[in-house]
């Protein structure tokens, strides 16, 4: 079975986020959308908030599960015996730190392979950094969001 992860925070997912994983869908058997924990780091958006999301926006798409785990990512696809990891690549920043974070997974994780996809060009400004400012600062953020996705009421945006 092709099994591919696609790692992040998703806080929160965005738009370019789901375009990724469903241009993904035909190239494996089955994605799992993998929250990594960083005890260290801040979140906008708990765990369960990002989950749920998550769970919603793949609702439709059978291949698409979604799990959370703390570690190294590549210790977690060994664990549930991944071989792919999914990225997305929006410029040649993305692209210069992906490769370096690729060429470790490779030897860390006995060789798992990473793909990488180029966003699309409507994609390529979005990031969930960016979108955590907005909605930090009290912007419109809806456009960066899945459709449906609701915010909790202290993020609300005005529609």
């Amino acid at each position: 079975m092709r099994t591919a992860v696609f790692p992040g925070s998703f806080d929160p997912i965005t738009r370019g986020h789901v375009e990724l994983v469903k241009r993904a869908v035909p190239l494996f058997d089955r994605i799992v959308v993998a929250v990594g924990v960083n005890a260290q780091k801040q979140y906008l958006f708990d765990l369960e908030q990002r989950m749920e999301w998550l769970r919603e926006v793949f609702a439709d798409e059978p291949k698409v599960s979604v799990d959370s785990f703390e570690g190294l990512t590549a210790h977690y696809c060994r664990r549930i015996q991944a071989r792919y990891l999914l990225r997305g690549l929006r410029n040649a920043s993305d692209f210069d730190y992906e490769k370096t974070i690729s060429q470790l997974n490779e030897i860390v994780g006995d060789g798992l392979e990473t793909i990488f996809l180029i966003s699309q060009p409507a994609y390529s400004h979005i990031s969930s950094t960016i979108v955590r400012e907005i909605i930090k600062g009290g912007g419109n953020a809806r456009p960066f969001l899945p459709e449906g996705l609701q915010l909790p009421a202290r993020h609300d945006t005005p529609a």
